[in-house]
């Protein structure tokens, strides 16, 4: 069996085993998934199936909307929900009109260091393993690409937003640099993969929908994902 699955990992377990229990329910054990997503994320998981396995490396070339919230009064190591909050003082809570002016620092090709409880390995080994035990990382920064990012709402200490971005960009240190420029903390609080290109949240496939139904009747064939994938320039999702 040879295609692509666009799958809706729920919050609450790993990438990996996410595509451990997809393999005891399709039968299919060559698969391999493209772009993880963090335990406390939901939203598009590509699995690839088969011959598929191929196309990993073009699926994580391809745009990545996220819907996220935030809270800029906090800090922490991993900046997000993970570890403890460590409150941070803030005499003057910044406006929306400021934060959105903020925002406009963070599109384009930009510099991003990406965050010490990260899976960027350092000699081998994943940077998280080495924060873990005390011994963070001092990781380099390297050019990501945003192509949009979107003020939803904000309500100090609350901020909800939307982001279209490229290969190998971390949310949350997108967070905290929008802190750093804002003079406050700021730790990822919440993330939906909303689309991997043309793969959309709203026809991915869930545990039950696979447990329930053929698999050819959700899995999208090899040569339509290979054809999808070809076209130039690629299409970056419009803004909201």
């Amino acid at each position: 069996m040879d295609g692509l699955i666009n799958f809706n990992k729920p919050v609450g377990i790993t990438s990996a085993k996410a595509l451990y229990r997809v393999r005891s329910i399709t039968g299919v054990r060559k698969s391999g998934h493209a772009g993880t997503l963090d335990p406390t994320a939901s939203g598009v998981l590509v699995l690839c199936l088969g011959r598929a396995t191929k196309l990993v490396e073009a699926l994580m070339d391809q745009p990545k909307v996220y819907r996220a919230t935030a809270r800029l009064d906090v800090t922490n190591a991993a900046f997000d929900t993970e570890r403890e909050f460590i409150p941070v003082a803030v005499e003057t809570p910044p406006t929306r009109e400021v934060v959105e002016a903020a925002a406009r620092r963070f599109v384009g090709a930009i510099q991003q260091v990406p965050p010490a409880f990260s899976a960027v390995k350092v000699s081998g080994r994943p940077a998280y393993k080495l924060a873990a035990k005390g011994k963070a990382p001092e990781l380099r920064p390297r050019t990501v690409q945003v192509y949009w990012l979107h003020v939803h709402n904000f309500a100090w200490p609350e901020l909800d937003f939307e982001m279209c971005c490229g290969r190998g960009t971390y949310v949350r240190a997108l967070i905290r640099d929008w802190g750093t420029a804002l003079g406050t903390g700021g730790c990822l609080t919440s993330l939906t993969r909303s689309s991997i290109g043309r793969l959309a949240l709203d026809e991915a496939v869930t545990f039950a929908d696979l447990e329930r139904d053929p698999l050819e009747r959700l899995l999208s064939p090899l040569e339509q994902a290979k054809a999808w994938l070809a076209e130039r320039p690629i299409s970056i999702p419009p803004r909201p």
